[in-house]
């Protein structure tokens, strides 16, 4: 720590660890056996799109990336009502090791491009049985991972989020701060 930082009681953010999402696979191991939910093959990286042509040749080199793979998988951009970028790509759900290395390159990509600021954070859907979905959502700035759970519009299982949040504490770095948990209505996959 720095002595302005020092001085002022501040603490430089944690930096993201995108290598983080390859634990993604084994979590969802852990989801399957503990809560019976399995991954349900989309997965979407959130992303504030800047202005220019730079950003749009990157982001058309990356669909183009994903799309011209051997075992390609389903890409799609959209938009939500929040002004926030979506690129959700789609493999078979038995893949999560495949979605998970989408979804680093599509980081990485941004990131190596300078559009890290950019980035909000990456999602992996699961579902159980009865149908209630959880998203494993790692938040970029923070390093982090939290559930979201949504139930309607406007609300969401609490209770799920607290079993996923017990379930995968020893296998990923969990976001402990309650009130960093963004509720993310309408994500691709939820």
């Amino acid at each position: 720590m720095g002595f302005w930082n020092t001085l002022t009681g501040r603490t430089p953010p944690k930096s993201a660890n995108l290598d983080s999402l390859f634990l993604v696979p084994s979590a969802a191991i852990t989801l399957q056996t503990a809560a019976g939910l399995t991954p349900t093959g989309d997965g979407s990286v959130c992303y504030r799109a800047a202005t220019g042509a730079g950003f749009d040749q990157t982001q058309q080199e990356m669909v183009a990336l994903l799309e011209g793979s051997i075992d390609a998988p389903e890409v799609s951009l959209s938009n939500d009502d929040f002004g926030f970028s979506w690129l959700q790509v789609h493999r078979d759900p038995s893949d999560t090791s495949g979605l998970c290395t989408d979804l680093h390159g599509v980081n990485t990509t941004l990131e190596a491009q300078g559009f890290g600021p950019g980035l909000l954070c990456s999602l992996v859907p699961f579902v159980d049985p009865g149908g209630r979905r959880v998203g494993l959502v790692y938040l970029y700035k923070k390093g982090t991972f939290y559930p979201f759970a949504p139930t309607g519009p406007q609300t969401r299982d609490h209770l799920l989020e607290m079993q996923v949040r017990d379930a995968l504490a020893a296998e990923l770095p969990v976001e402990k701060e309650l009130a960093g948990w963004m509720a993310l209505w309408g994500a691709p996959g939820l």
